[in-house]
């Protein structure tokens, strides 16, 4: 059931739930819903709020970020990214893995000054939250009925992160 506009569809819900790593062995049964800690990260990505303002229909906040950041420190999150890059490439018809890429020194940072690291590249880490929801929301097709936000005017953060995904 969705209470929020970046609640998974039951379509998202099936591509993302065999992603989610199952519960350790030996420990205690997993208490909590994934799907609602899946809704209430990406509700703070969406709102952009600090954890403490997450609404009390969503699991505790502590379970929530706790499972966040343990995705992010096993490296769940880069996982889940590369599922979907490369289910979205084999769907336009492309090869499942990118054979090259470009960086375009215009838009990479080397640097403030010059000096001996002005031409070093410095490639980021695993993707970071917005951009992980930027992901997650491009490989469903758009919901008519939430095309556009209510008030909302001005490209939306996908179109900041150069994504063609669902606009909010």
């Amino acid at each position: 059931m969705e209470i929020y506009p970046s609640d998974l569809t039951d379509q998202e819900w099936a591509i993302l739930e065999p992603l989610i790593p199952p519960e350790k062995p030996g420990g205690r049964p997993r208490a909590v819903d994934m799907r609602a800690v899946l809704n209430a990260i990406f509700y703070i990505l969406r709102a952009g709020c600090a954890w403490r303002m997450l609404p009390r229909e969503y699991p505790p906040r502590s379970t929530v970020y706790g499972y966040f950041a343990r995705f992010r420190d096993e490296g769940v999150w880069e996982q889940i990214m590369t599922t979907l890059r490369e289910r979205c490439r084999l769907e336009a018809g492309r090869e499942a893995t990118p054979s090259a890429g470009i960086i375009d020194s215009q838009s990479v940072k080397t640097t403030d000054r010059g000096g001996p690291f002005t031409s070093r590249f410095f490639i980021k880490p695993p993707p970071e939250p917005y951009e992980l929801w930027s992901w997650c929301s491009s490989f469903c097709e758009p919901r008519a009925s939430k095309a556009t936000a209510p008030g909302r005017s001005g490209p939306t953060p996908a179109h900041h992160l150069g994504s063609t995904g669902r606009q909010w």
